[in-house]
């Protein structure tokens, strides 16, 4: 796997983080060109027509990028989720030593739920797609005497790809109802959508804000004082 350096402008490059940086080189290919201006944007990966955006924080502010660029380009947007990670700590004090843990959360893949949320229907433009790296990672930490009300002041300085583990890609309304298993009742709450994904109940509401408005299922009522829904799908456009 190589880069393509005269094709690579730079722009962004000076203030971009490490697992950004790495997950950019993982999913290159020979004849890539990196941080490329298309269409007023700068996009993270041109390759041939096919346009990469690697996000590694919050979706909201991609919105109209994403959807500026579909109209014109077939547009994957890449997310990480961390199926492992590593906590390293750094010492308060000079000449201190860091400390590294593991940590005992464990990421989904339907954690891209969180992310989709600003834009569900876009998985329904034929432009579009989605593409999920399970990874491991090292977050790195600082102490910060000063912010104490967040993680008693411990603040995140950067991440690190350690490894890929896995990836899926999603293209349409049918791969995201795919990652729920066989069971769900024909008419379902979240709740009941959460025990069959072994989700929490948060994550299940923002999985049905999102397969609702791709057409992927169908708010038919209420059972009690929760929604009630059942499946339909009606493809791409």
């Amino acid at each position: 796997m190589t880069t393509n350096d005269d094709n690579a402008t730079g722009i962004g490059l000076l203030n971009e983080k490490p697992l950004h940086a790495a997950l950019k080189q993982w999913v290159a290919q020979d004849g890539d060109a990196f941080e490329v201006q298309v269409d007023g944007y700068v996009v993270d990966v041109v390759r041939g027509a096919q346009l990469l955006e690697i996000q590694t924080g919050g979706c909201a502010s991609l919105k109209p990028k994403l959807r500026s660029l579909v109209r014109s380009h077939p547009t994957r947007l890449v997310i990480p989720i961390a199926r492992e990670k590593w906590l390293v700590k750094l010492p308060k004090e000079p000449g201190g030593k860091p400390r590294r843990r593991k940590s005992p959360k464990r990421g989904l893949v339907a954690e891209l739920f969180k992310e989709l949320v600003s834009f569900p229907d876009l998985i329904c433009h034929q432009n579009f797609s989605l593409e999920i790296l399970l990874i491991q990672e090292e977050e790195v930490r600082s102490h910060d005497p000063n912010r104490r009300w967040r993680r008693r002041g411990w603040v995140t300085e950067e991440r690190r790809l350690l490894a890929v583990l896995d990836r899926r890609l999603f293209t349409s309304p049918q791969d995201l109802l795919d990652l729920i298993p066989p069971g769900l009742p024909a008419e379902f709450t979240t709740a009941d959508l959460a025990a069959a994904m072994q989700i929490p109940r948060y994550l299940a509401q923002k999985a049905a804000f999102c397969l609702r408005h791709m057409n992927a299922i169908t708010h038919i009522g209420k059972r009690g004082r929760s929604y009630l829904y059942t499946t339909h799908v009606t493809g791409t456009s």
